[in-house]
């Protein structure tokens, strides 16, 4: 006896990923398709772990561009949006590599300012901002987001949240919780 809700459906362990993979790429709209299928997943997987909608939006954009030129290496064991968000956890790697790579040097230049100086109080400039960068990193992406860009880059609220595509009163809050996950992993009392 045939079961109708199990008719016409694919057992995924018999699945031929690696010719569904090569008909997405056979016609313009087949493409379309799997795009307009693959992207909610790999952007939503991307913004979740970095929490910047332009970062998630250019590292998806990488990881399709890859997929795209990277194409023959599919191998089939999986789904092919499965696979094009392992490129996109890649890229997201690569994104934190950089990031990481750029505060090293920008830190190395603070040292040898200070060092040219030779001034103590610089010297205290560089514990405090060494002291409010692990603070930072330990937070959530959005705590983090948030404090950046109010603080260092002067935005507002308003802007803030449209960035984050949050109401203002949700980004109120966010920054709220951020300044005392602040306090709390800078050393600083939580009455201030």
């Amino acid at each position: 006896m045939n079961d109708p809700a199990a008719t016409g459906r694919m057992d995924a362990a018999n699945r031929d990923w690696g010719s569904e993979l090569a008909s997405t790429f056979a016609s313009e709209a087949a493409f379309r398709a799997f795009y307009d299928r693959a992207l909610p997943r790999v952007y939503g997987y991307v913004y979740g772990r970095c929490g910047d909608p332009a970062v998630a939006e250019e590292l998806t954009q990488l990881a399709f561009t890859s997929a795209v030129h990277e194409r023959a290496r599919f191998d089939g064991r999986s789904d092919p949006i499965t696979w094009l968000i392992g490129i996109a956890r890649h890229k997201l790697a690569d994104h934190y590599r950089r990031v990481d790579r750029d505060e090293r040097r920008r830190l190395c230049l603070i040292v040898r300012e200070i060092t040219s100086e030779a001034d103590a109080l610089a010297w205290q400039r560089l514990d405090e901002r060494e002291a409010i960068l692990r603070a930072l990193h330990g937070l959530p992406a959005l705590q983090r987001a948030v404090l950046v860009f109010h603080y260092a880059d002067g935005l507002p609220v308003r802007e803030i949240a449209r960035r984050l595509g949050k109401s203002e009163s949700a980004t109120e809050s966010l920054m709220t919780r951020a300044r005392e996950a602040f306090r709390r992993a800078y050393g600083e009392p939580t009455d201030v």
